[in-house]
């Protein structure tokens, strides 16, 4: 809910002074006062959770505008004693921690520097060691590498292993004999198996994972998170919890217990750290046992720009041109974890407009958006994207976005609501744009019909950023850097101008990450698209009616600029944003 007058002045003054800095521009500025008029959200919601600035950078501007003075904690290891001046349960409250003491001065840093209960709280505690206390305003991201010194991951994990052991082994020595179900149910309740369930939530979301695999192994439980795409082994537990550990999560997700050989999904929305998140959950029978995988869905991120998702230039401009049009088809393709429902959320933010109404079909609503009519499908009910599509059109819609295009009727009734005057988009499981054309042709699609009614397709691929806090220059073997500026010399001259304003082809770099704490020694973190569009033009319309399916790159590259998946890449490859392995890795996958 919007605040009062007088927040709104004090993070208008903010927005001035971070632009004064020239950490982000006018525009932006604009842009995120309008959000914060209409939500209530400080400038700090806001440009953290679109990633607007590097965090650190905007941390030391806040100080600068607090008068505090600012340190980065990221690598700091506290000594014991001093870490212990601030108790655990108060540094948890306040999110305050004590980093260093120096001759009758405690060091302290402070995530909300205007959190005057805080420091009151740490001045009481300082003047029972007669000390002096100097403020420092720190990241969250500071404060959860000093935290996480209290107690690490293994510890808490094998002290909750410890009490479950020992009660289970008090059960066994009493031998008592009781009822199964209520067993099951004392198990599901069990303090110990929800700590550990906490604790590999909570880690999931401090160390940025999107998924969570919970999975039984032969003789034990696997955890593992998937972080900017890739998945990495976080913990191994003793087999013989790993029933409660699925039923504690079927617990808090509303699923049912008893059900163990059907696949089953629910949703779970926690409080973690002051952030609301939700989290989707899926069950998968195995052979005698479930498997659960977790997906974390931040709604306190909010939408991303497109610029922001890595769209600029030449394919930022075909886009724009592409959302004017009030009716036709816009396709988002991919394979799965690409990143395509991210990008239509995107276009759907910036068609989100009080005249227009808006409808979605969406299996399942991963982000609710304010003012859009979302759907969730139901198959086992009968409610399918077709069926779906047909009760939506009697929605008086402008614009409809169906999840995904599965089968020969979703995209028949797709072609009609678009020939009806709709704005349609969707998503296809393809390799690359051409292949969307293909794929619904190969659902009995007509030519004729599907280049009247395509406006765009666009393929697109997630590729790991190169870490901002480690990145480094680096020195290609020369044959391998003579075929990659080969490759880039093949880029059409406008297009990089576009892309890049300032590119020299005698000035071409390239960077990677060398690892540091920030990104947990992989010197990447968060992602970006790279994607090639085609623009179904009047020349595109005609090459599809006459090639039909047959149509290759090099059609379309006689038709339009046209800027290939990998070419993306390599612009992006020069600007520092992205590793050569990774977009090698990407496209190949």
């Amino acid at each position: 809910m919007p605040r009062n007058q007088n927040f709104i002045d004090k993070q208008k003054k903010f927005l001035d002074f971070i632009v004064e800095r020239k950490l982000i521009s006018t525009p932006t500025a604009t842009e995120i006062f309008s959000e914060i008029e209409e939500s209530g959200k400080t400038v700090d919601d806001v440009v953290v959770a679109r990633n607007l600035i590097n965090v650190e950078e905007f941390v030391k501007a806040k100080a600068s505008w607090l008068n505090f003075s600012y340190i980065d904690l990221a690598d700091r290891d506290v000594p014991e004693d001093v870490l212990n001046l601030v108790p655990t349960n108060v540094a948890e409250h306040y999110r305050v921690i004590s980093f260093d003491r120096d001759q009758g001065h405690l060091k302290v840093g402070l995530v909300d520097g205007e959190n005057f209960k805080a420091i009151e709280a740490i001045d009481f505690l300082a003047q029972k060691h007669r000390l002096k206390v100097d403020y420092f305003l720190i990241s969250a991201f500071s404060f959860n590498n000093v935290f996480n010194q209290y107690k690490n991951f293994n510890k808490e994990i094998s002290s909750a292993l410890a009490v479950k052991a020992e009660e289970d082994s008090t059960k066994d020595q009493l031998d008592l004999k009781q009822d199964e179900s209520l067993e099951f149910e004392g198990i599901v309740k069990d303090a110990p198996v929800a700590k550990i369930v906490s604790v590999i939530i909570r880690h999931a979301i401090e160390g940025g994972a999107s998924d969570i695999h919970i999975e039984p192994l032969a003789k034990e439980t696997r955890v593992r998170y998937r972080i900017d795409g890739i998945l990495h082994n976080s913990l191994v537990l003793p087999k013989d919890i790993h029933d409660a550990i699925i039923a504690r999560i079927k617990v808090l997700a509303n699923l049912k217990l008893d059900e163990t050989r059907s696949p089953q999904d629910g949703r779970i929305r926690l409080v973690i750290n002051n952030r609301e998140i939700d989290f989707r959950i899926s069950s998968m029978p195995l052979l005698g046992e479930e498997k659960i995988v977790m997906r974390v869905l931040d709604t306190t991120r909010g939408i991303f720009t497109l610029d922001k998702l890595g769209f600029v230039g030449h394919n930022l401009e075909i886009i724009d041109k592409n959302l004017k049009k009030t009716g036709g088809i816009m396709l988002v393709t991919g394979p799965t974890g690409s990143g395509k429902t991210t990008t239509l959320y995107s276009l759907l933010s910036i068609l989100n407009r009080e005249a227009t109404n808006i409808a979605t079909l969406e299996d399942p609503v991963e982000y609710f958006i304010k003012g859009i009519n979302q759907s969730q499908i139901r198959p086992e009910i009968g409610f399918t994207f077709s069926t779906g599509l047909r009760s939506i059109l009697r929605q008086d819609p402008d614009i409809i976005m169906v999840g995904e295009i599965r089968d020969n009727e979703t995209a028949e009734l797709a072609i009609h609501a678009a020939l009806t005057g709709h704005l349609v988009l969707s998503t296809l499981h393809t390799k690359d744009s051409l292949g969307a054309i293909a794929r619904l042709i190969d659902m009995k699609v007509e030519p004729f019909l599907l280049g009247s009614v395509l406006n765009m397709s666009l393929a697109q691929r997630l590729t790991r950023r190169i870490c901002t806090y480690c990145k480094a220059e680096l020195e290609l073997e020369p044959t391998f850097r003579e075929q990659i500026i080969k490759r880039i010399k093949e880029i059409p001259e406008n297009i990089i101008k576009q892309s890049v304003p300032d590119f020299d082809i005698n000035k071409v770099k390239f960077y990677h990450g060398e690892g540091c704490s920030h990104c947990g020694k992989t010197g990447y973190h968060d992602r970006i698209c790279i994607a090639e569009i085609i623009d179904v033009n009047h020349d595109m319309r005609n090459a599809i009616l006459a090639k039909s399916g047959t149509l290759t790159t090099e059609d379309v590259q006689a038709n339009q600029p046209f800027l290939t998946m990998e070419q993306d890449g390599l612009l992006k490859a020069t600007q520092g944003l992205v590793t050569l392995e990774e977009i090698m890795r990407v496209i190949q996958n």
